[in-house]
């Protein structure tokens, strides 16, 4: 039998980048947004909020961008302060190169197992799939689904009764499935 969990965020994540004021390295984000016309041309900024400090830092979401081009859809959003927007753009690569900052997903996800967190199953087959762009690592996950250590879940996996065709030691952001042989 498959179960599925789902890796779900709970908020947006913590943006990481050096405050000029206060040289403290944590930003939140709110969903805020500022947009600023110049003639026929755009600029757009995700406000984020220093965590120490308070100080107003931009991430360039649009920077002289023409009007005609930016779909009517998403400038009404930018000037909505839509949160969805905000996530999505905060999950975007090429927001994040762009401004140069990196992402901490620390107490801003949750795995949904749909039932028991121990399996009484002798073999359990699960798949895991990411509801958001979440680097984590799938030791832990499994961890915290089954309802043991990782110690435990280390154990399993160089005793061969945990598998999977990904590498569960390092970190994920993508679908996996694994097989658990208790």
């Amino acid at each position: 039998m498959l179960n599925t969990w789902v890796v779900m965020p709970t908020c947006l994540p913590t943006v990481l980048r050096r405050c000029p004021d206060c040289s403290s390295g944590r930003f939140r984000a709110d969903g805020k947004f500022r947009v600023n016309a110049h003639h026929k041309l755009l600029d757009a900024w995700l406000l984020v909020l220093c965590a120490s400090c308070g100080s107003t830092a931009k991430l360039t979401v649009l920077e002289r961008a023409h009007v005609r081009s930016v779909r009517p859809g998403l400038l009404d959003r930018l000037h909505d302060n839509d949160p969805g927007l905000a996530a999505e753009l905060l999950q975007d690569p090429l927001v994040l190169r762009r401004n140069r900052v990196a992402l901490d997903w620390d107490g801003a996800w949750r795995l949904d197992t749909g039932g028991p967190d121990r399996p009484d199953h002798e073999v359990i087959d699960v798949s895991v799939r990411f509801a958001a762009r979440i680097p984590v690592r799938p030791v832990r996950l499994i961890a915290e689904g089954c309802g043991l250590p990782r110690a435990e879940v280390e154990r399993l996996i160089s005793d061969g009764r945990l598998v999977s065709a990904v590498r569960l030691n390092g970190r994920l952001s993508g679908d996996f499935t694994f097989t658990l042989k208790r």
